[in-house]
């Protein structure tokens, strides 16, 4: 019985390491599964979390805990309020170049809000820790562009300040004005550069992203490209061993998504963006496991026009499935 149970684990074992893999196998011939390493976990910003100081400790969730002075978290409270007013450039040996608000209160960015098109996805308790700079009284500074200033109505009804597109944050935690404490909260919370993109020396160097999330008001959490494109996947693919089911004609509707940077995505798991080797030597981006694809019918950023075609196309939730089922 102790043997049965023994070879049992060792098959359990070889049946997730191949389904981790896509189901890659020695099989190299076009169409097959050719996957490429993931990179590991999304790279964002100067830290992987945020610091424990005595103002406050942040939690991969997002929140704090109120600790240290009491005095001056009461005073930080009235300042984290109101319009941005003129906005300034810091620098920081760490972080590199930064945004702050005329008081010099610290303002951030979240990964899982989108900029094309701007939305915010912090609401409800979210919004209480990381609180949303009103879009009035907001002025451009040397290093920032004015054109770049925007804004974007929240679900209440409030407009809110964007930077290139991504709505702009206070953060509760911060005590003064200089603190960072937010930076590198739960991986998806970063002080904002002055061209929009997350602060940080390797951060800033980066392009825009090319795979995010954006919350979609019909079908809620679904992946699209870096110009905000809604992107699809197949039910003629398939998933394990990876192959496509989209050639000839197919592709002059739904076209391949190019293969990813990893560390260029954000709202999803990157363990699980990977590429395929297309028959015509291209690669192709695919997220846990399934191709990804844009739709030409789809003609601005939040189109879902491919949603539900021919019962085969369907949007691709942040977590890998179907959208909409």
């Amino acid at each position: 019985m102790e043997k049965r149970h023994i070879a049992f684990a060792g098959v359990s074992v070889a049946m997730v390491l191949l389904t981790a893999a896509c189901g890659s196998s020695k099989d190299n011939s076009a169409g097959s599964a050719n996957v490429q390493p993931a990179g590991g976990s999304q790279t964002v910003g100067a830290g992987a979390s945020a610091s424990a100081g005595a103002g406050a400790v942040a939690g991969a969730t997002g929140g704090y805990e109120a600790g240290g002075d009491s005095g001056a978290a009461a005073g930080g409270e009235a300042g984290r309020t109101g319009p941005a007013q003129q906005l300034a450039v810091k620098e920081d040996a760490k972080l590199g170049k930064f945004v702050t608000d005329s008081k010099g209160w610290t303002l951030y960015r979240f990964d899982e809000d989108t900029p094309k098109p701007a939305k915010s996805n912090c609401n409800d308790d979210c919004a209480t820790k990381w609180p949303a700079v009103p879009a009035d009284d907001a002025a451009a500074t040397t290093g920032i562009e004015s054109s770049k200033l925007g804004s974007v109505t929240r679900s209440d009804g409030t407009k809110q300040l964007t930077l290139a597109g991504w709505p702009v944050y206070r953060f509760a935690g911060d005590a003064k004005p200089g603190d960072t404490k937010g930076q590198g909260v739960g991986g998806t919370w970063n002080a904002l550069a002055p061209d929009g993109k997350p602060a940080g020396k390797t951060a800033a160097a980066d392009d825009s992203l090319q795979l995010m999330v954006n919350n979609n008001a019909e079908l809620g959490k679904i992946i699209v490209d870096g110009k905000g494109m809604t992107v699809y996947r197949f039910d003629k693919d398939s998933a394990w061993p990876m192959k496509t089911g989209c050639l000839g004609a197919c592709l002059d509707t739904w076209k391949p998504v190019k293969a990813v940077d990893t560390t260029k995505v954000a709202g999803l798991d990157a363990a699980k963006v990977t590429s395929f080797k297309r028959p015509d030597g291209t690669k192709q981006a695919a997220f846990d496991c399934w191709l990804l694809y844009t739709f030409t019918g789809d003609k601005k950023p939040g189109d879902i026009n491919g949603q539900g075609v021919k019962g085969t196309w369907f949007a691709v939730t942040d977590k890998g499935k179907k959208a909409g089922q």
